[in-house]
């Protein structure tokens, strides 16, 4: 049953007192600061009916009223009105990229920093995904007569050093035509595909040469390795203690589950896995997590050269400040992947 306008009216001011105090609304609030041309008794028979199609809740014995999460998906979906960040937001976001620009992982934790500065709720931000880039280039370094640096570096600028032992001192002149061959079978491969080499052909197509084979033979396993290793995706995650500000926070039991979520990479990993392209709300009971049944998220991706590598997500109360998080959000995934794009070569 659709909702007629002034219902509409009376939901979204309560919805939005609700955020701004967190205490429970009620009829004479609505009428005196957004409804003054509504009586109190006509704004207070519009919310039993509100109540009665599970829009609003009353908390215990108070005479006001709460929003459900049937209320805040309303709002979210039809009724909020929706603020850009003014200029100043927009040079802040700019601003702090800046300052670490050039550092892939710096970057990204900057990005965590970021949301959590401005929403003031818990950020959550997953590292760029391997598993979603191709190999651009592998460098071999002679460190020594006994060890080779293996600088594994992908599309999307991520970066991994691996340590190689070699039993024989290889002449600089065989090391560099090893990184030829390699950079030349195995550069553009997906990670799929090179989880999938088939290392037998490769040392066929090498050759003889019996100082390849010994370094192809420590090389592969070690790149293969490092790079199943990076499947392991990190996810950062700050400003955790803005929660502890929040009312909804003070029971102790409450609070422990939600510190407990955010120290399960495993779990935040879970929240943002998958992730659509646009920006997404998840409610209360819509989460999936049994301890964030009381939490909102808000998520989105961010990309390079307009490829997904990354899911960023807010986490906060139900009684979230929607309307500025998902501006928040918006402005600074497209700022991430605009920078990344521009970096990375």
């Amino acid at each position: 049953m659709a909702l007629g306008r002034r219902k509409q009216l009376i939901l979204q001011a309560i919805i939005e007192d609700y955020i701004n105090t967190a205490e429970p609304v009620g009829s004479r609030t609505v009428s005196k600061k957004y409804l003054t041309n509504v009586s109190p008794a006509t704004i207070r028979n519009e919310m039993a009916d509100l109540e009665e199609m599970g829009y609003i809740e009353q908390p215990h014995t108070s005479a006001g009223r709460v929003p459900s999460d049937k209320g805040y998906r309303l709002y979210v979906d039809e009724l909020m009105d929706k603020k850009a960040l003014n200029e100043q937001e927009y040079e802040y976001i700019r601003r702090e990229f800046m300052e670490v620009v050039g550092e892939i992982d710096l970057l990204i934790k900057q990005a965590s920093r970021i949301l959590s500065a401005m929403t003031k709720y818990a950020s959550i931000v997953t590292a760029p995904q391997f598993k979603r880039t191709s190999l651009k280039h592998l460098q071999l370094i002679k460190v020594d007569n006994r060890n080779i640096l293996a600088v594994i570096v992908t599309d999307a600028g991520i970066i991994k050093n691996s340590i190689i032992r070699i039993d024989n001192d290889i002449e600089d002149g065989i090391l560099e035509r090893i990184n030829k061959i390699l950079n030349h079978k195995l550069m553009g491969l997906s990670i799929a595909e090179l989880m999938n080499i088939d290392i037998a052909k490769l040392e066929a197509d090498v050759g003889p040469i019996i100082e390849y084979r010994q370094v192809l033979n420590k090389v592969l396993p070690e790149l293969l390795q490092a790079l199943r290793y990076s499947e392991r995706v990190e996810v950062f995650s700050d400003g955790a203690a803005n929660l502890l500000d929040l009312p909804e926070y003070s029971d102790v039991q409450k609070a422990k589950d939600f510190f407990n979520v955010l120290n399960e990479n495993e779990l935040l990993y879970e929240l943002l896995n998958d992730v659509s392209n646009n920006i997404t709300v998840t409610i209360g009971k819509e989460n999936k997590i049994h301890q964030l049944k009381d939490c909102s998220l808000i998520t989105a991706t961010y990309s390079y050269n307009g490829k997904i590598i990354g899911s960023i997500g807010v986490l906060g109360p139900t009684r979230m400040k929607y309307s500025r998080v998902i501006s928040i959000v918006d402005c600074l995934t497209q700022s991430l992947s605009e920078i990344l794009t521009k970096i990375v070569k």
